[in-house]
C-alpha cells in the first residue's frame, strides 16, 4: 500500500483548533472596542462571493475553529454565535470552544439573533467586500433597529500570519469540451443585458465559464481569482494579476482587455449609465462604488448562471466519459476494500488508496473536494474530514461512508457509497434500504416542465418519513463541468426554486445519520433530459433524469423485502448497466468482484 505521505492532493493535518479561538476572539473584541462597535460579522466569504475560499480568506475557521464550507460568526462583547446549517451541526460542536455558541441557521437568522442580543442603536461592523447587497438588506430588515457599519476587516488587523493571496495560473478550456467558443458566449451574455450598459461579474466560476478558462487559486475547484466587467457591446475587461495569464493572450483575443486587480475600483467608478449587478453575489463595496459614481444600478441575476447550468451536449458527453473513467477507479477501490480484513485499515488508508486509483487514470487534475471517509460514528458527521488525530480504525460491524470525486478536464464527479465492514445490524440495513428507495425514487422520476427542486425533494424522503426519519441537508446540488462541484442556481432541495431545465447536472444523495453511531448516504450524479412521450400520456413536454454515475450499490446492505417490484427492476437494470459499461475497463480479481457486486437482487 502507498504511504499516505505520497498523497498529492489531500492532506490530513488539522488546520484549526478549538483552543485557538478564545484568545483570538478576545483580540477581535479589543479591536471592536477601539472601533466603537458592539459587534463584528465574520462570514465564510471572500470578495469574489463564491462558495469556496482560499486559505487567506478563511477567516471564519481562523477565528472560531469551524472549518465547514458555509457559516457565519457574529462576535459581540458578551457572546459569539456561530451560525451553521444542518450539514454541520455535529461538526461545529466538536470544532469550537465554549466561548462560541453554535446557532441553527437558517432557522435562526443572523438578524433576529443580533436584534435580540443588542439594544436599540447597537452597531455591528462588517467588511463591505465580504457581504452581498442582498445579505446586507436581509440583515438590516431583520435586525432593526440595530445599525450596520462598513469598516475595514478587523480580523485582518489581528491575523499576523495571514497567508498571501493565491497566484495560480490560468489555462484555456478547449471549445470542443465546452461546446461553445467563448466569443459566442460573450455575445450571448451581452445581448442578455437588456438596457444595461454593463454588468459586473465577481463569481470565479461565472468568469471561468464565460471566458472558457480554468484557474488554480482555490483548492479542489479549477477557478481563478478574477473580476470582470461585461459591456453591452460584447467587450470584457478582466481584472486579474498579470502573472496568472502566461500564454493565454491568443486564447482571450482582442475583445478581452486585461487590467490589474487594483484597477477594478477605479474602473467601476468610471462606468456610466445603467449597470447590472446580481444582489445575491455582488459585494456591498461594489454597489457603493457604483452608486457613489452616479451609476444607475439594475438588479438581476448573474447572466452566466443559467447558461452555465444548462450543459452543452459536448459537456454532457464529457461528463459521461469522466464518470466512466471515475467509475472504473471506484470499482478497483471497492474491490480492494472488500479484500481487506476488518480492523486492518484506517480512514486515511481508505482516502489514500482511493486517490491512488483515480491517479491511475492518468487524467486526474485534482480531487473535487476532500474525500469524506467516515467509519462508525464519523459517518454521522455529514462533511467529515479525517486528520491524523481523528483517524479511526475501520472495525468489524462498522458502516463506512465514502463520499469523493475527481476533477477531470472533461467533467467533475461526485459519488458516495456506504459499505458494511463485516456483519452489521438490522437497524443499519433497514435504514440503508430506506435511503436507497429515496435515491431510486428520484432516479425514476418523470415530471412536468416548470417544476423545481422544492417540488421533487420529498420523493427522496418518503420512505424515511414513514419510519420517523429524515436528513438535515438537501437531496442534491448542481455540479459544474470541470468547475465547482457545488454549482447553482438549481438545487434538489426544499430551498430549490429554480425550475429544472435540460442539461442541468445534479447530485441525487439522500442519507440518514444516527449521531454517535453511523451514517448512510448513497449518491449518483444525474442530468436533466427531455422525457420520451408515453402511450396514452396527456402531459406533454415532461422531463426526467439520466444517470451519469455507474458504480455498484452494496447489495449486502439491502433488505430486498422492503423494495417494491419497480424498485427491484430499477436496481437490477442499473447493476446490469454498471457491469456492461465497466467490465471492459477492469480485469482479473476486480472483474470477478464486479460480476458478484452486480448480480440481480
Amino acid at each position: 500500500m502507498r504511504d499516505d505521505r505520497e498523497t498529492q492532493f489531500q492532506t490530513f493535518e488539522i488546520t484549526a483548533r478549538p483552543e485557538q479561538g478564545p484568545p483570538r476572539l478576545a483580540r477581535l473584541r479589543a479591536e471592536m472596542a477601539r472601533a466603537g462597535l458592539d459587534g463584528f460579522l465574520v462570514p465564510r466569504a471572500d470578495m469574489y462571493q463564491g462558495e469556496y475560499v482560499a486559505p487567506r480568506d478563511d477567516r471564519l475557521a481562523w477565528l472560531t475553529g469551524f472549518t465547514g464550507s458555509a457559516g457565519h460568526c457574529v462576535a459581540l462583547a458578551d457572546r459569539a454565535g456561530v451560525f451553521v446549517d444542518g450539514r454541520y451541526r455535529v461538526q461545529v460542536r466538536a470544532q469550537v470552544a465554549s466561548d462560541f455558541t453554535p446557532v441553527d441557521w437558517p432557522e435562526t437568522s443572523l438578524g433576529s439573533w443580533i436584534a435580540a442580543a443588542l439594544p436599540e442603536g447597537g452597531q455591528v461592523g462588517f467588511d463591505p467586500w465580504l457581504v452581498t447587497v442582498e445579505g446586507l438588506r436581509r440583515l438590516e430588515e431583520s435586525a432593526a433597529p440595530v445599525r450596520f457599519a462598513r469598516t475595514d476587516n478587523l480580523v485582518d488587523r489581528i491575523w499576523e500570519d495571514q497567508p498571501a493571496p493565491p497566484m495560480g495560473a490560468l489555462s484555456a478550456q478547449p471549445a470542443d469540451l465546452a461546446g461553445r467558443d467563448h466569443g459566442q458566449k460573450i455575445a450571448e451574455m451581452a445581448d442578455a443585458l437588456g438596457d444595461a450598459a454593463a454588468c459586473v461579474l465577481t463569481q470565479p466560476d461565472s468568469i471561468a465559464w464565460l471566458l472558457n478558462v480554468r484557474g488554480s487559486d482555490i483548492p479542489r475547484n479549477p477557478v481563478p481569482h478574477a473580476l470582470a466587467v461585461l459591456h453591452a457591446d460584447a467587450r470584457v475587461t478582466l481584472f486579474v494579476a498579470p502573472g496568472k495569464l502566461a500564454g493565454l493572450g491568443e486564447h482571450l483575443g482582442p475583445g478581452i482587455a486585461v487590467a490589474a486587480p487594483e484597477d477594478f475600483a477605479p474602473a467601476l467608478a468610471a462606468l456610466a449609465g445603467p449597470v447590472r449587478i446580481d444582489p445575491a453575489t455582488c459585494p456591498v463595496a461594489v454597489a457603493d462604488i457604483l452608486a457613489g459614481a452616479g451609476a444607475d444600478l439594475r438588479e438581476a441575476p448573474d447572466p452566466c448562471l443559467l447558461p452555465k447550468a444548462r450543459k452543452t451536449e459536448a459537456e454532457i458527453a464529457g461528463a459521461r466519459d469522466a464518470h466512466l473513467r471515475d467509475g472504473a477507479a471506484m470499482v478497483r477501490f471497492l474491490a480492494w476494500l472488500d479484500a481487506q480484513p476488518p480492523g486492518s485499515l484506517t480512514e486515511i488508508d481508505v482516502v489514500t488508496r482511493l486517490e491512488a486509483e483515480r491517479r491511475r487514470t492518468n487524467a486526474l487534475r485534482d480531487i473535487s473536494f476532500d474525500t469524506i471517509a467516515g467509519t462508525g460514528p464519523h459517518g454521522a458527521v455529514v462533511h467529515y474530514r479525517v486528520t491524523r488525530e481523528t483517524n479511526a480504525r475501520i472495525e468489524e460491524g462498522h458502516l463506512l461512508l465514502v463520499d469523493s470525486g475527481g476533477q477531470y478536464v472533461d467533467g467533475t464527479t461526485d459519488i458516495t457509497r456506504t459499505v458494511p465492514v463485516g456483519a452489521v445490524g438490522a437497524e443499519e440495513r433497514a435504514a440503508f434500504t430506506r435511503v436507497l428507495r429515496g435515491m431510486i425514487g428520484i432516479s425514476r422520476l418523470r415530471w412536468p416542465r416548470g417544476l423545481a427542486g422544492r417540488d421533487l425533494d420529498a420523493v427522496a424522503r418518503v420512505a424515511l418519513w414513514e419510519a420517523g426519519q429524515d436528513y438535515a441537508h438537501g437531496t442534491g446540488h448542481g455540479v459544474g463541468s470541470f468547475l465547482c462541484v457545488h454549482e447553482g442556481p438549481q438545487r434538489l432541495a426544499r430551498t430549490g426554486t429554480v425550475p429544472f431545465e435540460p442539461g442541468m447536472i445534479l447530485s441525487n444523495e439522500p442519507g440518514f445519520y444516527r449521531e454517535g453511531a453511523y451514517g448512510i448516504r448513497i449518491e449518483n450524479l444525474v442530468v436533466v433530459r427531455e422525457a420520451p412521450d408515453l402511450p396514452g400520456g396527456t402531459v406533454p413536454d415532461m422531463l426526467t433524469f439520466e444517470t451519469l454515475t455507474y458504480v455498484p450499490i452494496d447489495r449486502r446492505l439491502i433488505v430486498a423485502e422492503m423494495l417494491g417490484q419497480a424498485e427491484r427492476d430499477w436496481l437490477d437494470a442499473y447493476h446490469a448497466t454498471c457491469r456492461a459499461r465497466l467490465a471492459p475497463l477492469v480485469e482479473g480479481d476486480v472483474a470477478d468482484w464486479l460480476d458478484r457486486a452486480t448480480a440481480p437482487i
